[in-house]
């Protein structure tokens, strides 16, 4: 199964920046090409892709994960600012405790590491949410410039999510043009609670 850990925002998080999204997308038509945006059901932190993991390693995966989860306490996020990557996709990115977050993902990576999950190498942790990546060509620019200046809501990261992808064409998935991929939780581990003796 395709695993990773993120962060899921809170409801009231995710309508406050659909309805940016939602304006943003009336200002800007696209005039060549097309953008494929993520949808607020979907929206996530990831902190560490883990890739395909055998189901075997999932209890070891699990208890590493809640170790680390219990490491770092709960903090405060919000949504701001974004850019884009090249001229491939569109982000949002945060504010608040970021180095909380970054050690949180260390952690992951670390807890991975210690379960035998070989992830390869793992990239710099960059907190961003994807929302929107390019078909064909679009100019990105005009949409970073309006994002520049957004800050969500403030709201508390409390616990660490391990994550299943399903990919389109996949399982249940049928693979249809436009499908996209889908995401479940396989576990949740509360931030700051210390783990019985």
């Amino acid at each position: 199964m395709r695993l990773f850990a993120a962060v899921i925002p809170p409801q009231a998080a995710v309508d406050e920046l659909a309805a940016e999204v939602a304006q943003l997308r009336a200002a800007l038509p696209e005039r060549h090409g097309r953008l494929r945006w993520t949808h607020p059901a979907t929206w996530h932190f990831t902190l560490a892709f883990f890739g395909e993991v055998d189901e075997a390693r999932l209890p070891e995966l699990g208890e590493c994960l809640a170790h680390a989860a219990h490491r770092h306490p709960a903090h405060e996020l919000r949504f701001a600012g974004g850019g884009r990557f090249g001229g491939r996709i569109l982000w949002v990115g945060a504010t608040g405790s970021l180095e909380t977050l970054a050690g949180l993902a260390r952690s992951t990576v670390d807890a991975a590491r210690q379960a035998d999950v070989h992830m390869g190498d793992a990239r710099p942790f960059r907190p961003h949410l994807t929302l929107a990546r390019v078909t064909g060509h679009v100019n990105l620019r005009p949409y970073a410039e309006e994002l520049a200046e957004f800050r969500g809501r403030r709201w508390r990261v409390e616990r660490l999510e391990l994550m299943r992808s399903h990919l389109p064409g996949t399982g249940t998935r049928t693979g249809a043009a436009g499908e996209r991929p889908r995401y479940e939780t396989v576990a949740a581990y509360p931030l700051g609670t210390r783990r019985a003796p």
